[in-house]
């Protein structure tokens, strides 16, 4: 068999065709990544080289490192709202706020979301201070949806359901990024049972 170096050179890395790769593979290599090292110290190479695809391949489904990470960051997000606990009555109020204080617990101690608080805050800012991006946007439809179910039942008070979510969701991500500035760590439960009723008494009729 004909020896696969030629010269002392190694063969260039195959890797798969563009439209074999999955969208899964490329988001598990930028999760990887960014999980250990970082937003700003991963690059597009690193992704590319990690998923198995050429640069150009990367580039054409991401422009840049910002949009994989929030394409990134709205993937896992969604995955934590799919494992949301189930109760006998999805519409209640009690069931809400179960839910809430689970997806705050849950993306409070996510590596990713802890690896971007220490590494890459400036990557949470705009969507902290200047609009809202993908995954608040989903977050926020979410919760309107159960506020809207919660009034029909007369379980969740009355007032526009967009509006009664947004302050939800506001006081939801207080609790999961600056929580733990205020809480020692061993004493996030407590924390979590100041959240739940808070939004108890927000939302009881």
């Amino acid at each position: 068999m004909m020896s696969q170096r030629l010269n002392g050179v190694d063969p260039p890395v195959r890797r798969s065709a563009a439209n074999a790769i999955s969208e899964d593979t490329i988001l598990d290599a930028a999760t990887a990544l960014m999980t250990t090292i970082g937003i700003r110290r991963t690059t597009m190479a690193d992704v590319a080289r990690s998923a198995g695809v050429s640069r150009a391949t990367l580039y054409r489904r991401y422009p840049n490192v910002e949009s994989l990470a929030a394409q990134v960051t709205t993937r896992e997000f969604t995955l934590i709202a799919e494992r949301m606990p189930t109760t006998d009555e999805p519409a209640s109020r009690q069931a809400m706020v179960l839910t809430l204080v689970h997806l705050v617990r849950e993306v409070r101690a996510h590596p990713l979301l802890r690896r971007i608080v220490e590494l890459d805050p400036e990557f949470l800012t705009p969507y902290l201070l200047h609009r809202t991006g993908r995954t608040s946007r989903s977050q926020l439809e979410m919760i309107e949806t159960m506020i809207g179910r919660g009034q029909s039942i007369e379980q969740i008070r009355d007032g526009d359901p967009h509006r009664l979510a947004t302050t939800v969701l506001q006081m939801a991500w207080s609790f999961a990024l600056t929580g733990p500035v205020f809480t020692e760590p061993g004493k996030y439960d407590e924390l979590d049972d100041e959240l739940a009723d808070l939004l108890e008494r927000y939302l009881r009729p």
